[in-house]
């Protein structure tokens, strides 16, 4: 899992969610100076009820990049990932109660998100990529107007479909991740959920600017699954012409994909969910500044279910250390 650690190199990974984690958790064994950037809209599940009830920014994805950069004990990162499954606290991750009650105490997000790092003895630094208060919202093509994170799901969107996400109110940019940005060696975005993860990061004032300014090495992660109602058909270079739409053209040096098929019961197994693998062809790249990167970055370790999860725990996932040393290559190509 470790490899040698190339210090100096500032690296910067921005999203959410189970693909941050994964690239954040393999990629500092390589790296000491790493900045998560981290998306700000999540409004469903625990993150939801906390900000509704409470008023606090979402915890749920900060929670998530906080334990991955944690060098603390197994126990510590356990606790902050533990979601109780029954009672009044039944769906709720501690981590996101303890961030929610520190942002209250502190009486700021960024303070509760840097005493929580503290804490959990962090290698580098997690920022959010706002501290406004957001919600993510899209105006479809037939002009039906969806309005929070948690309901992109269900609302359905079909490739080719000309639908704009925006955020309410509109956000700007938290100077530190400015900073961070401006000042990395190389950036890495996803792999994460499209809509939901993605594009609220690159929907933020500021943020493609600044992208546009780095002189990093600019690397996109493509997921390996679509997603149903969301994604459906997209290729490689589908997601990374989403992407752009909000980023900016042009916005990437490399594109990351894997090109390995997992093994063929997981593949029938997504598909009876209405999922597929991301297809790729090179006939898709031409005319493209970015590099395709496509290497099998598919896991084989088999991940159990644990007490308390609501989401069933996926077969088909990126094998970090394979992701993290594919990154080192193309930083030093």
């Amino acid at each position: 899992m470790r490899g040698k650690n190339h210090n100096g190199i500032k690296a910067v990974v921005m999203g959410g969610g189970t693909g941050t984690f994964m690239v954040l958790s393999s990629l500092k064994h390589f790296v000491s100076d790493i900045t998560a950037i981290v998306t700000m809209a999540d409004d469903g599940g625990s993150t939801g009820v906390l900000r509704d009830e409470y008023g606090v920014l979402p915890p749920g994805d900060i929670r998530q990049s906080l334990v991955a950069l944690s060098s603390s004990s197994e126990v510590m990162r356990e606790l902050f990932n533990y979601r109780y499954s029954t009672g009044v606290f039944s769906g709720h991750a501690f981590g996101n109660l303890f961030l929610s009650a520190l942002e209250k105490i502190t009486g700021s997000f960024p303070k509760a998100v840097q005493t929580a790092g503290e804490i959990l003895q962090i290698t580098g630094n997690v920022v959010p990529v706002t501290t406004d208060d957001i919600r993510l919202s899209v105006r479809k093509e037939n002009g039906e107007v969806v309005k929070g994170q948690k309901y992109m799901i269900s609302s359905g969107f079909k490739k080719g479909e000309n639908n704009t996400f925006y955020l309410e109110p509109a956000a700007k940019i938290n100077p530190a991740a400015e900073k961070a940005i401006l000042e990395a060696d190389m950036i890495i975005l996803g792999p994460g959920n499209l809509h939901s993860s993605l594009v609220p990061i690159l929907l933020v004032a500021g943020v493609s600017e600044a992208l546009k300014r780095a002189r990093a090495k600019k690397i996109y992660i493509c997921n390996m699954m679509t997603q149903p109602g969301q994604t459906e058909l997209y290729t490689v270079a589908d997601f990374v012409d989403e992407v752009e739409k909000y980023g900016g053209k042009d916005l990437f040096d490399f594109v990351v994909f894997n090109n390995k098929k997992p093994p063929q019961e997981f593949v029938e197994a997504y598909a009876r969910q209405g999922e597929q693998l991301v297809s790729s062809d090179k006939k898709d790249f031409e005319g493209k500044k970015y590099v395709p990167v496509g290497e099998n970055l598919v896991s084989s370790k088999v991940i159990q279910p644990k007490a308390g999860d609501k989401i069933p725990r996926p077969l088909i996932r990126h094998d970090g250390n394979r992701v993290a040393r594919l990154l080192m290559k193309i930083y030093f190509s």
